[in-house]
């Protein structure tokens, strides 16, 4: 899934949900201690499964609503597990409920850079650069980091850094405002002479010439542009996947893309190979990790007492994950073996008329909504 715009802005997807009560109040009313929990769950890409571009696909919106009771609580445990991101996670799951027309809770979206927080620990006090579209910096700082700046922002800092950025009018209509970054003065740190301990590519980045040169500039000098070259910094990737499927007919080149191209041009600048960790799927930490968010969705909505506990026990028969990208949603699921079931959808990468060839899935069907059609008449004998 890639960063869009605020669902405010968007047409919502009117369905027959009830609205009654908020969604906290739903949360609230879990299920009762006892009552049958779902031996499986459901996991879903979401550009080229759920959407295209902004626009709901696949009767995605229909499907989804019938993992809801009708009083609007939780079902069918399900969470949306993307590559994409640039935005927290709440934001991203307001996005969603206005686009489906049914409450999406946080936990329910992994994404791509959602590992991160794992890192906080080691970075929270050190100053790190969040690359991407969206919003790198402030993801970052919600999951806990304290010394942290965007591309945009830490640039800026360094006179010339960016040659070229005298023929980008097109920067001047970006939201982002030099003159509304904080400066200096206004931070507990100074950023010419702090070494960078740490980069992180949250998101697609959008300039790439400058972000190559930036990072380059970070990574070959041991933290601060201009210096001597120094020990490289540790670089992270959320996702690196080479395509993606967005509103455009053709897929789209992604975050794996941009990692080809700069560890091409700074393999042929430094002595040394560039040294770098990539989230997200296909990792098999990425549907691990899955697992573990979707029985922590199962203890909260059927109310089984000592929520971690139950979230560590739980095991599923089968999690089903429903993607378009044959090398990325169907080769992880495989790799991460039982309890996995592959599904792939014909609606984003993926238009083959039989299996793919090298990462074939375990089912291949035309939408989602016809996955779901399959899943629920298997598990629930519908």
């Amino acid at each position: 899934m890639r960063w869009f715009r605020s669902a405010s802005r968007i047409p919502r997807v009117k369905l027959e949900t009830p609205r009654s009560r908020s969604y906290s109040q739903r949360q609230q009313q879990q299920q009762q201690p006892g009552t049958q929990r779902p031996p499986f769950g459901i996991a879903f890409d979401i550009d080229g499964v759920i959407l295209r571009g902004r626009n709901p696909i696949g009767g995605s919106p229909q499907a989804i609503r019938r993992l809801y009771a009708h009083d609007g609580t939780l079902k069918i445990p399900f969470i949306f597990l993307t590559n994409g991101g640039g935005v927290p996670e709440s934001k991203r799951a307001t996005e969603l409920s206005g686009l489906l027309g049914v409450q999406i809770s946080p936990l329910q979206v992994v994404q791509g850079h959602s590992p991160f927080r794992e890192l906080v620990k080691r970075f929270e006090n050190e100053l790190v650069v969040a690359v991407g579209k969206g919003e790198p910096a402030t993801v970052m700082s919600e999951y806990g980091f304290k010394k942290v700046l965007s591309i945009d922002e830490y640039a800026s800092y360094f006179d010339d850094i960016d040659p070229l950025s005298q023929y980008k009018a097109w920067s001047s209509k970006q939201a982002y405002d030099k003159n509304h970054m904080p400066r200096e003065s206004q931070l507990s740190y100074n950023v010419l002479s702090d070494s960078v301990k740490g980069a992180f590519v949250v998101s697609d980045p959008v300039d790439w010439g400058r972000d190559i040169q930036v990072l380059c500039d970070i990574l070959r000098s041991g933290g601060i542009p201009g210096r001597e070259k120094g020990h490289q910094p540790p670089l992270y990737f959320a996702a690196d996947d080479l395509e993606y499927q967005a509103a455009f007919p053709c897929e789209r080149l992604g975050m794996g893309a941009f990692r080809i191209a700069l560890e091409s041009i700074f393999n042929k600048i430094h002595s040394s190979p560039l040294e770098y960790i990539s989230f997200g799927k296909p990792n098999p930490f990425a549907f691990k990790n899955a697992e573990a968010v979707l029985r922590q969705i199962v203890s909260k909505t059927y109310n089984t007492g000592n929520i971690m506990n139950e979230a560590k026990e739980y095991k599923f028969s089968t999690i089903y994950m429903i993607g378009d990208n044959p090398s990325v949603d169907i080769k992880g699921a495989n790799k991460a073996g039982d309890p996995w079931f592959s599904v792939l959808t014909r609606t984003g990468v993926f238009r083959g008329k039989d299996n793919h060839t090298q990462f074939p899935a375990n089912l291949v069907v035309e939408t989602v909504e016809e996955a779901i059609d399959y899943i629920l008449k298997k598990e629930l004998h519908a």
